[in-house]
């Protein structure tokens, strides 16, 4: 089965839940994901950015990517994101993850060195040729400060047999089409955006990498299952409904939105690591007040 049916819907780029003390709260995270799948979200991704993984040390990355496919078991599909900007310290690293039970790696373009759509081809043909799995491409400008333009995507769609997707984040709606019409029939276009899934599902992608599916998982699913089926009645009123949410999810950072909604909601800490930190006290009581409404 390609990923374009398995992954097809919401993912959830879950958090890394903390303790008061900073260590990986591992209950709070068996916690969370028996929550997401009881509220039919489609698959979970783990370790993205939403996970701070940033902060994570290898030993916890590791730990965390066991955990997770522990308490999954096999429900299910889990994709486990896998990164960096130093290509060969990227490879040397990639047989240290437990990998077995992974659906598909989810990897950022190299962040803060600003490579040319060259060097990013050709980071990902290498990356891609050393992975155990199917390699979905992730193209977040906003963080990594430089696009992953139509062009090269499609490239590397057509060159490298083993990348499967791409969960494009560029905001780009032009971009994105012409992702969707010159792709390869089997290959994966997700949206890494929450506020723009559902006139990218319109487009033709096959659903989302979802920060917001953490607090509101049954609702956004939902309103991605509704937008896949051409439900757009539905799916316009759940969109609706949870603009504002998603609103506060990122008006200061990702994840401290998630985090203090998550924290609201009984589920983890409101516990965030250096150099991210909560949400402000006027931004969490308008947290307080959407949940409450």
């Amino acid at each position: 089965m390609s990923l374009k049916n398995s992954l097809r819907g919401t993912g959830v780029a879950i958090v890394t839940p903390f303790k008061k003390n900073f260590e990986v709260d591992y209950n709070a995270l068996e916690k969370l994901i028996d929550y997401l799948i009881k509220n039919e979200v489609e698959y979970l991704v783990t370790l993205g950015t939403t996970g701070e993984t940033p902060t994570l040390s290898k030993e916890e990355m590791i730990d965390i990517i066991k955990c997770t496919f522990e308490k999954v078991n096999l429900r299910v599909p889990v994709v486990v994101g896998i990164g960096g900007n130093n290509t060969a310290d990227l490879l040397k690293n990639l047989e240290l993850f437990p990998l077995d039970n992974a659906a598909a790696i989810l990897s950022s373009s190299p962040n803060y060195n600003k490579p040319s759509q060259e060097g990013i081809f050709q980071h990902y043909k290498k990356f891609a040729e050393a992975a155990p799995k199917p390699v979905i491409l992730y193209n977040v400008p906003g963080r990594t400060s430089s696009n992953i333009n139509a062009e090269t995507t499609l490239r590397l769609a057509n060159e490298c047999e083993n990348i499967a997707g791409i969960k494009e984040a560029s905001g780009n709606m032009i971009q994105c089409m012409h992702i969707l019409k010159n792709s390869p029939e089997n290959f994966l276009v997700v949206s890494g955006d929450d506020h723009t899934a559902l006139p990218l599902i319109a487009c033709g992608m096959q659903g989302v990498i979802s920060v917001a599916a953490n607090c509101f998982p049954k609702d956004f699913s939902d309103l991605i299952r509704a937008a896949l089926s051409h439900n757009l009645e539905l799916a316009r009123k759940l969109q609706y409904k949870l603009l504002q949410g998603i609103d506060l999810l990122f008006a200061e950072n990702n994840p401290a939105g998630v985090k203090c909604f998550l924290s609201e909601m009984g589920m983890i800490e409101n516990v965030l690591r250096l150099p991210l930190v909560p949400l402000s006290a006027s931004l969490h009581l308008k947290v307080k007040e959407f949940l409450s409404e």
